[in-house]
């Protein structure tokens, strides 16, 4: 399938596998143990904890009756963050879905579609592996290069508080709002026109929870180069600051030097004079390349 929709229809009618006990033991491959899992890179410095009981008690706790409502509010922080105990297998995706069906709503519904489009991304690549690192699908494109605005983009530093907040996150607690995560990504590739395998290695380097299928197909997803039937979506990072933090909570708690700016002021702050990077691309310009997108977000 190279469309998710069909594809969801599709994995809802496939009868689904049964539940497993845990194993008695667990035999470890030769050459796993030690130090041999240590990481090698920088860790962010807030990390969640690790390990099957506290993704147990994470996903307890966690109300997902509410997702359908509050799974877009940046402030709100209302998605599972389960992904990264998925990513290293502490809970199992069928366990998950099994769970939320039985509970039922319109939140369990959201919840388990975002594991469809796992599930839907890992078909995908298996299909097409060169998709890690090619274009899904060949749009052309020639990507503009300046490494002065990658780095900016990296630093949180573009100017636009809402992305700055989503890639200081990403620094801090290596992961972010899946929101964040397409904002800032359609920053780098729509507005800055920056090659989307300069953001999926870096986040990447990053995430807790990176996996490859869903980082680099979500990440071509945004580029337009991947599945989206909309090739052309821009996502204009000022009316999904407005939609989706319209009381710049979300950027207060990440982008602190903006704190003092009240409600929505804290979006745009060359408007109030505040002591911050000047956009990497102005307001006006921005707003040129969300007109001429042909769907509009």
């Amino acid at each position: 399938y190279a469309v998710f929709t069909p594809y969801h229809r599709a994995w809802q009618r496939t009868p689904r596998r049964t539940v497993l006990g845990a194993p008695r033991a667990l035999d470890t491959p030769d050459g796993i143990g030690g130090e041999s899992l240590q990481p090698t890179g920088p860790l962010s410095p807030a990390l969640p904890p690790g390990g099957e009981t506290a993704a147990r008690r994470r996903w307890r706790r966690w109300d997902v009756d509410a997702y359908a409502d509050v799974h877009d509010d940046l402030a709100a922080d209302g998605t599972s963050r389960l992904s990264p105990y998925l990513h290293f297998g502490c809970l199992s995706a069928t366990e998950l879905t099994a769970g939320a069906l039985q509970r039922g709503g319109p939140g369990a519904e959201a919840f388990v579609r975002q594991l469809a489009w796992r599930d839907f991304h890992h078909q995908v690549l298996a299909a097409r592996p060169d998709a890690a690192h090619r274009d899904y699908r060949a749009r052309d494109d020639h990507w503009h290069r300046d490494e002065r605005e990658a780095e900016a983009w990296r630093q949180g530093r573009t100017g636009y508080p809402i992305v700055d907040a989503g890639m200081r996150q990403l620094a801090e607690e290596g992961w972010m709002h899946n929101r964040a995560r397409l904002l800032t990504a359609g920053f780098l590739t729509k507005s800055l026109y920056l090659d989307w395998r300069i953001g999926a290695a870096h986040f990447l380097s990053l995430l807790v929870d990176g996996d490859v299928a869903d980082n680099q197909l979500n990440w071509q997803w945004v580029a337009g180069t991947g599945t989206d039937t909309r090739p052309n979506r821009v996502l204009n990072p000022l009316r999904q600051a407005d939609r989706y933090d319209p009381d710049g909570a979300y950027v207060r708690r990440w982008v602190p030097e903006l704190a003092h700016l009240p409600g929505p002021a804290v979006h745009r702050p060359w408007l109030h004079d505040a002591d911050y990077p000047a956009p990497l691309i102005t307001p006006d310009a921005l707003t040129e390349r969300f007109r001429r997108g042909r769907g509009l977000d």
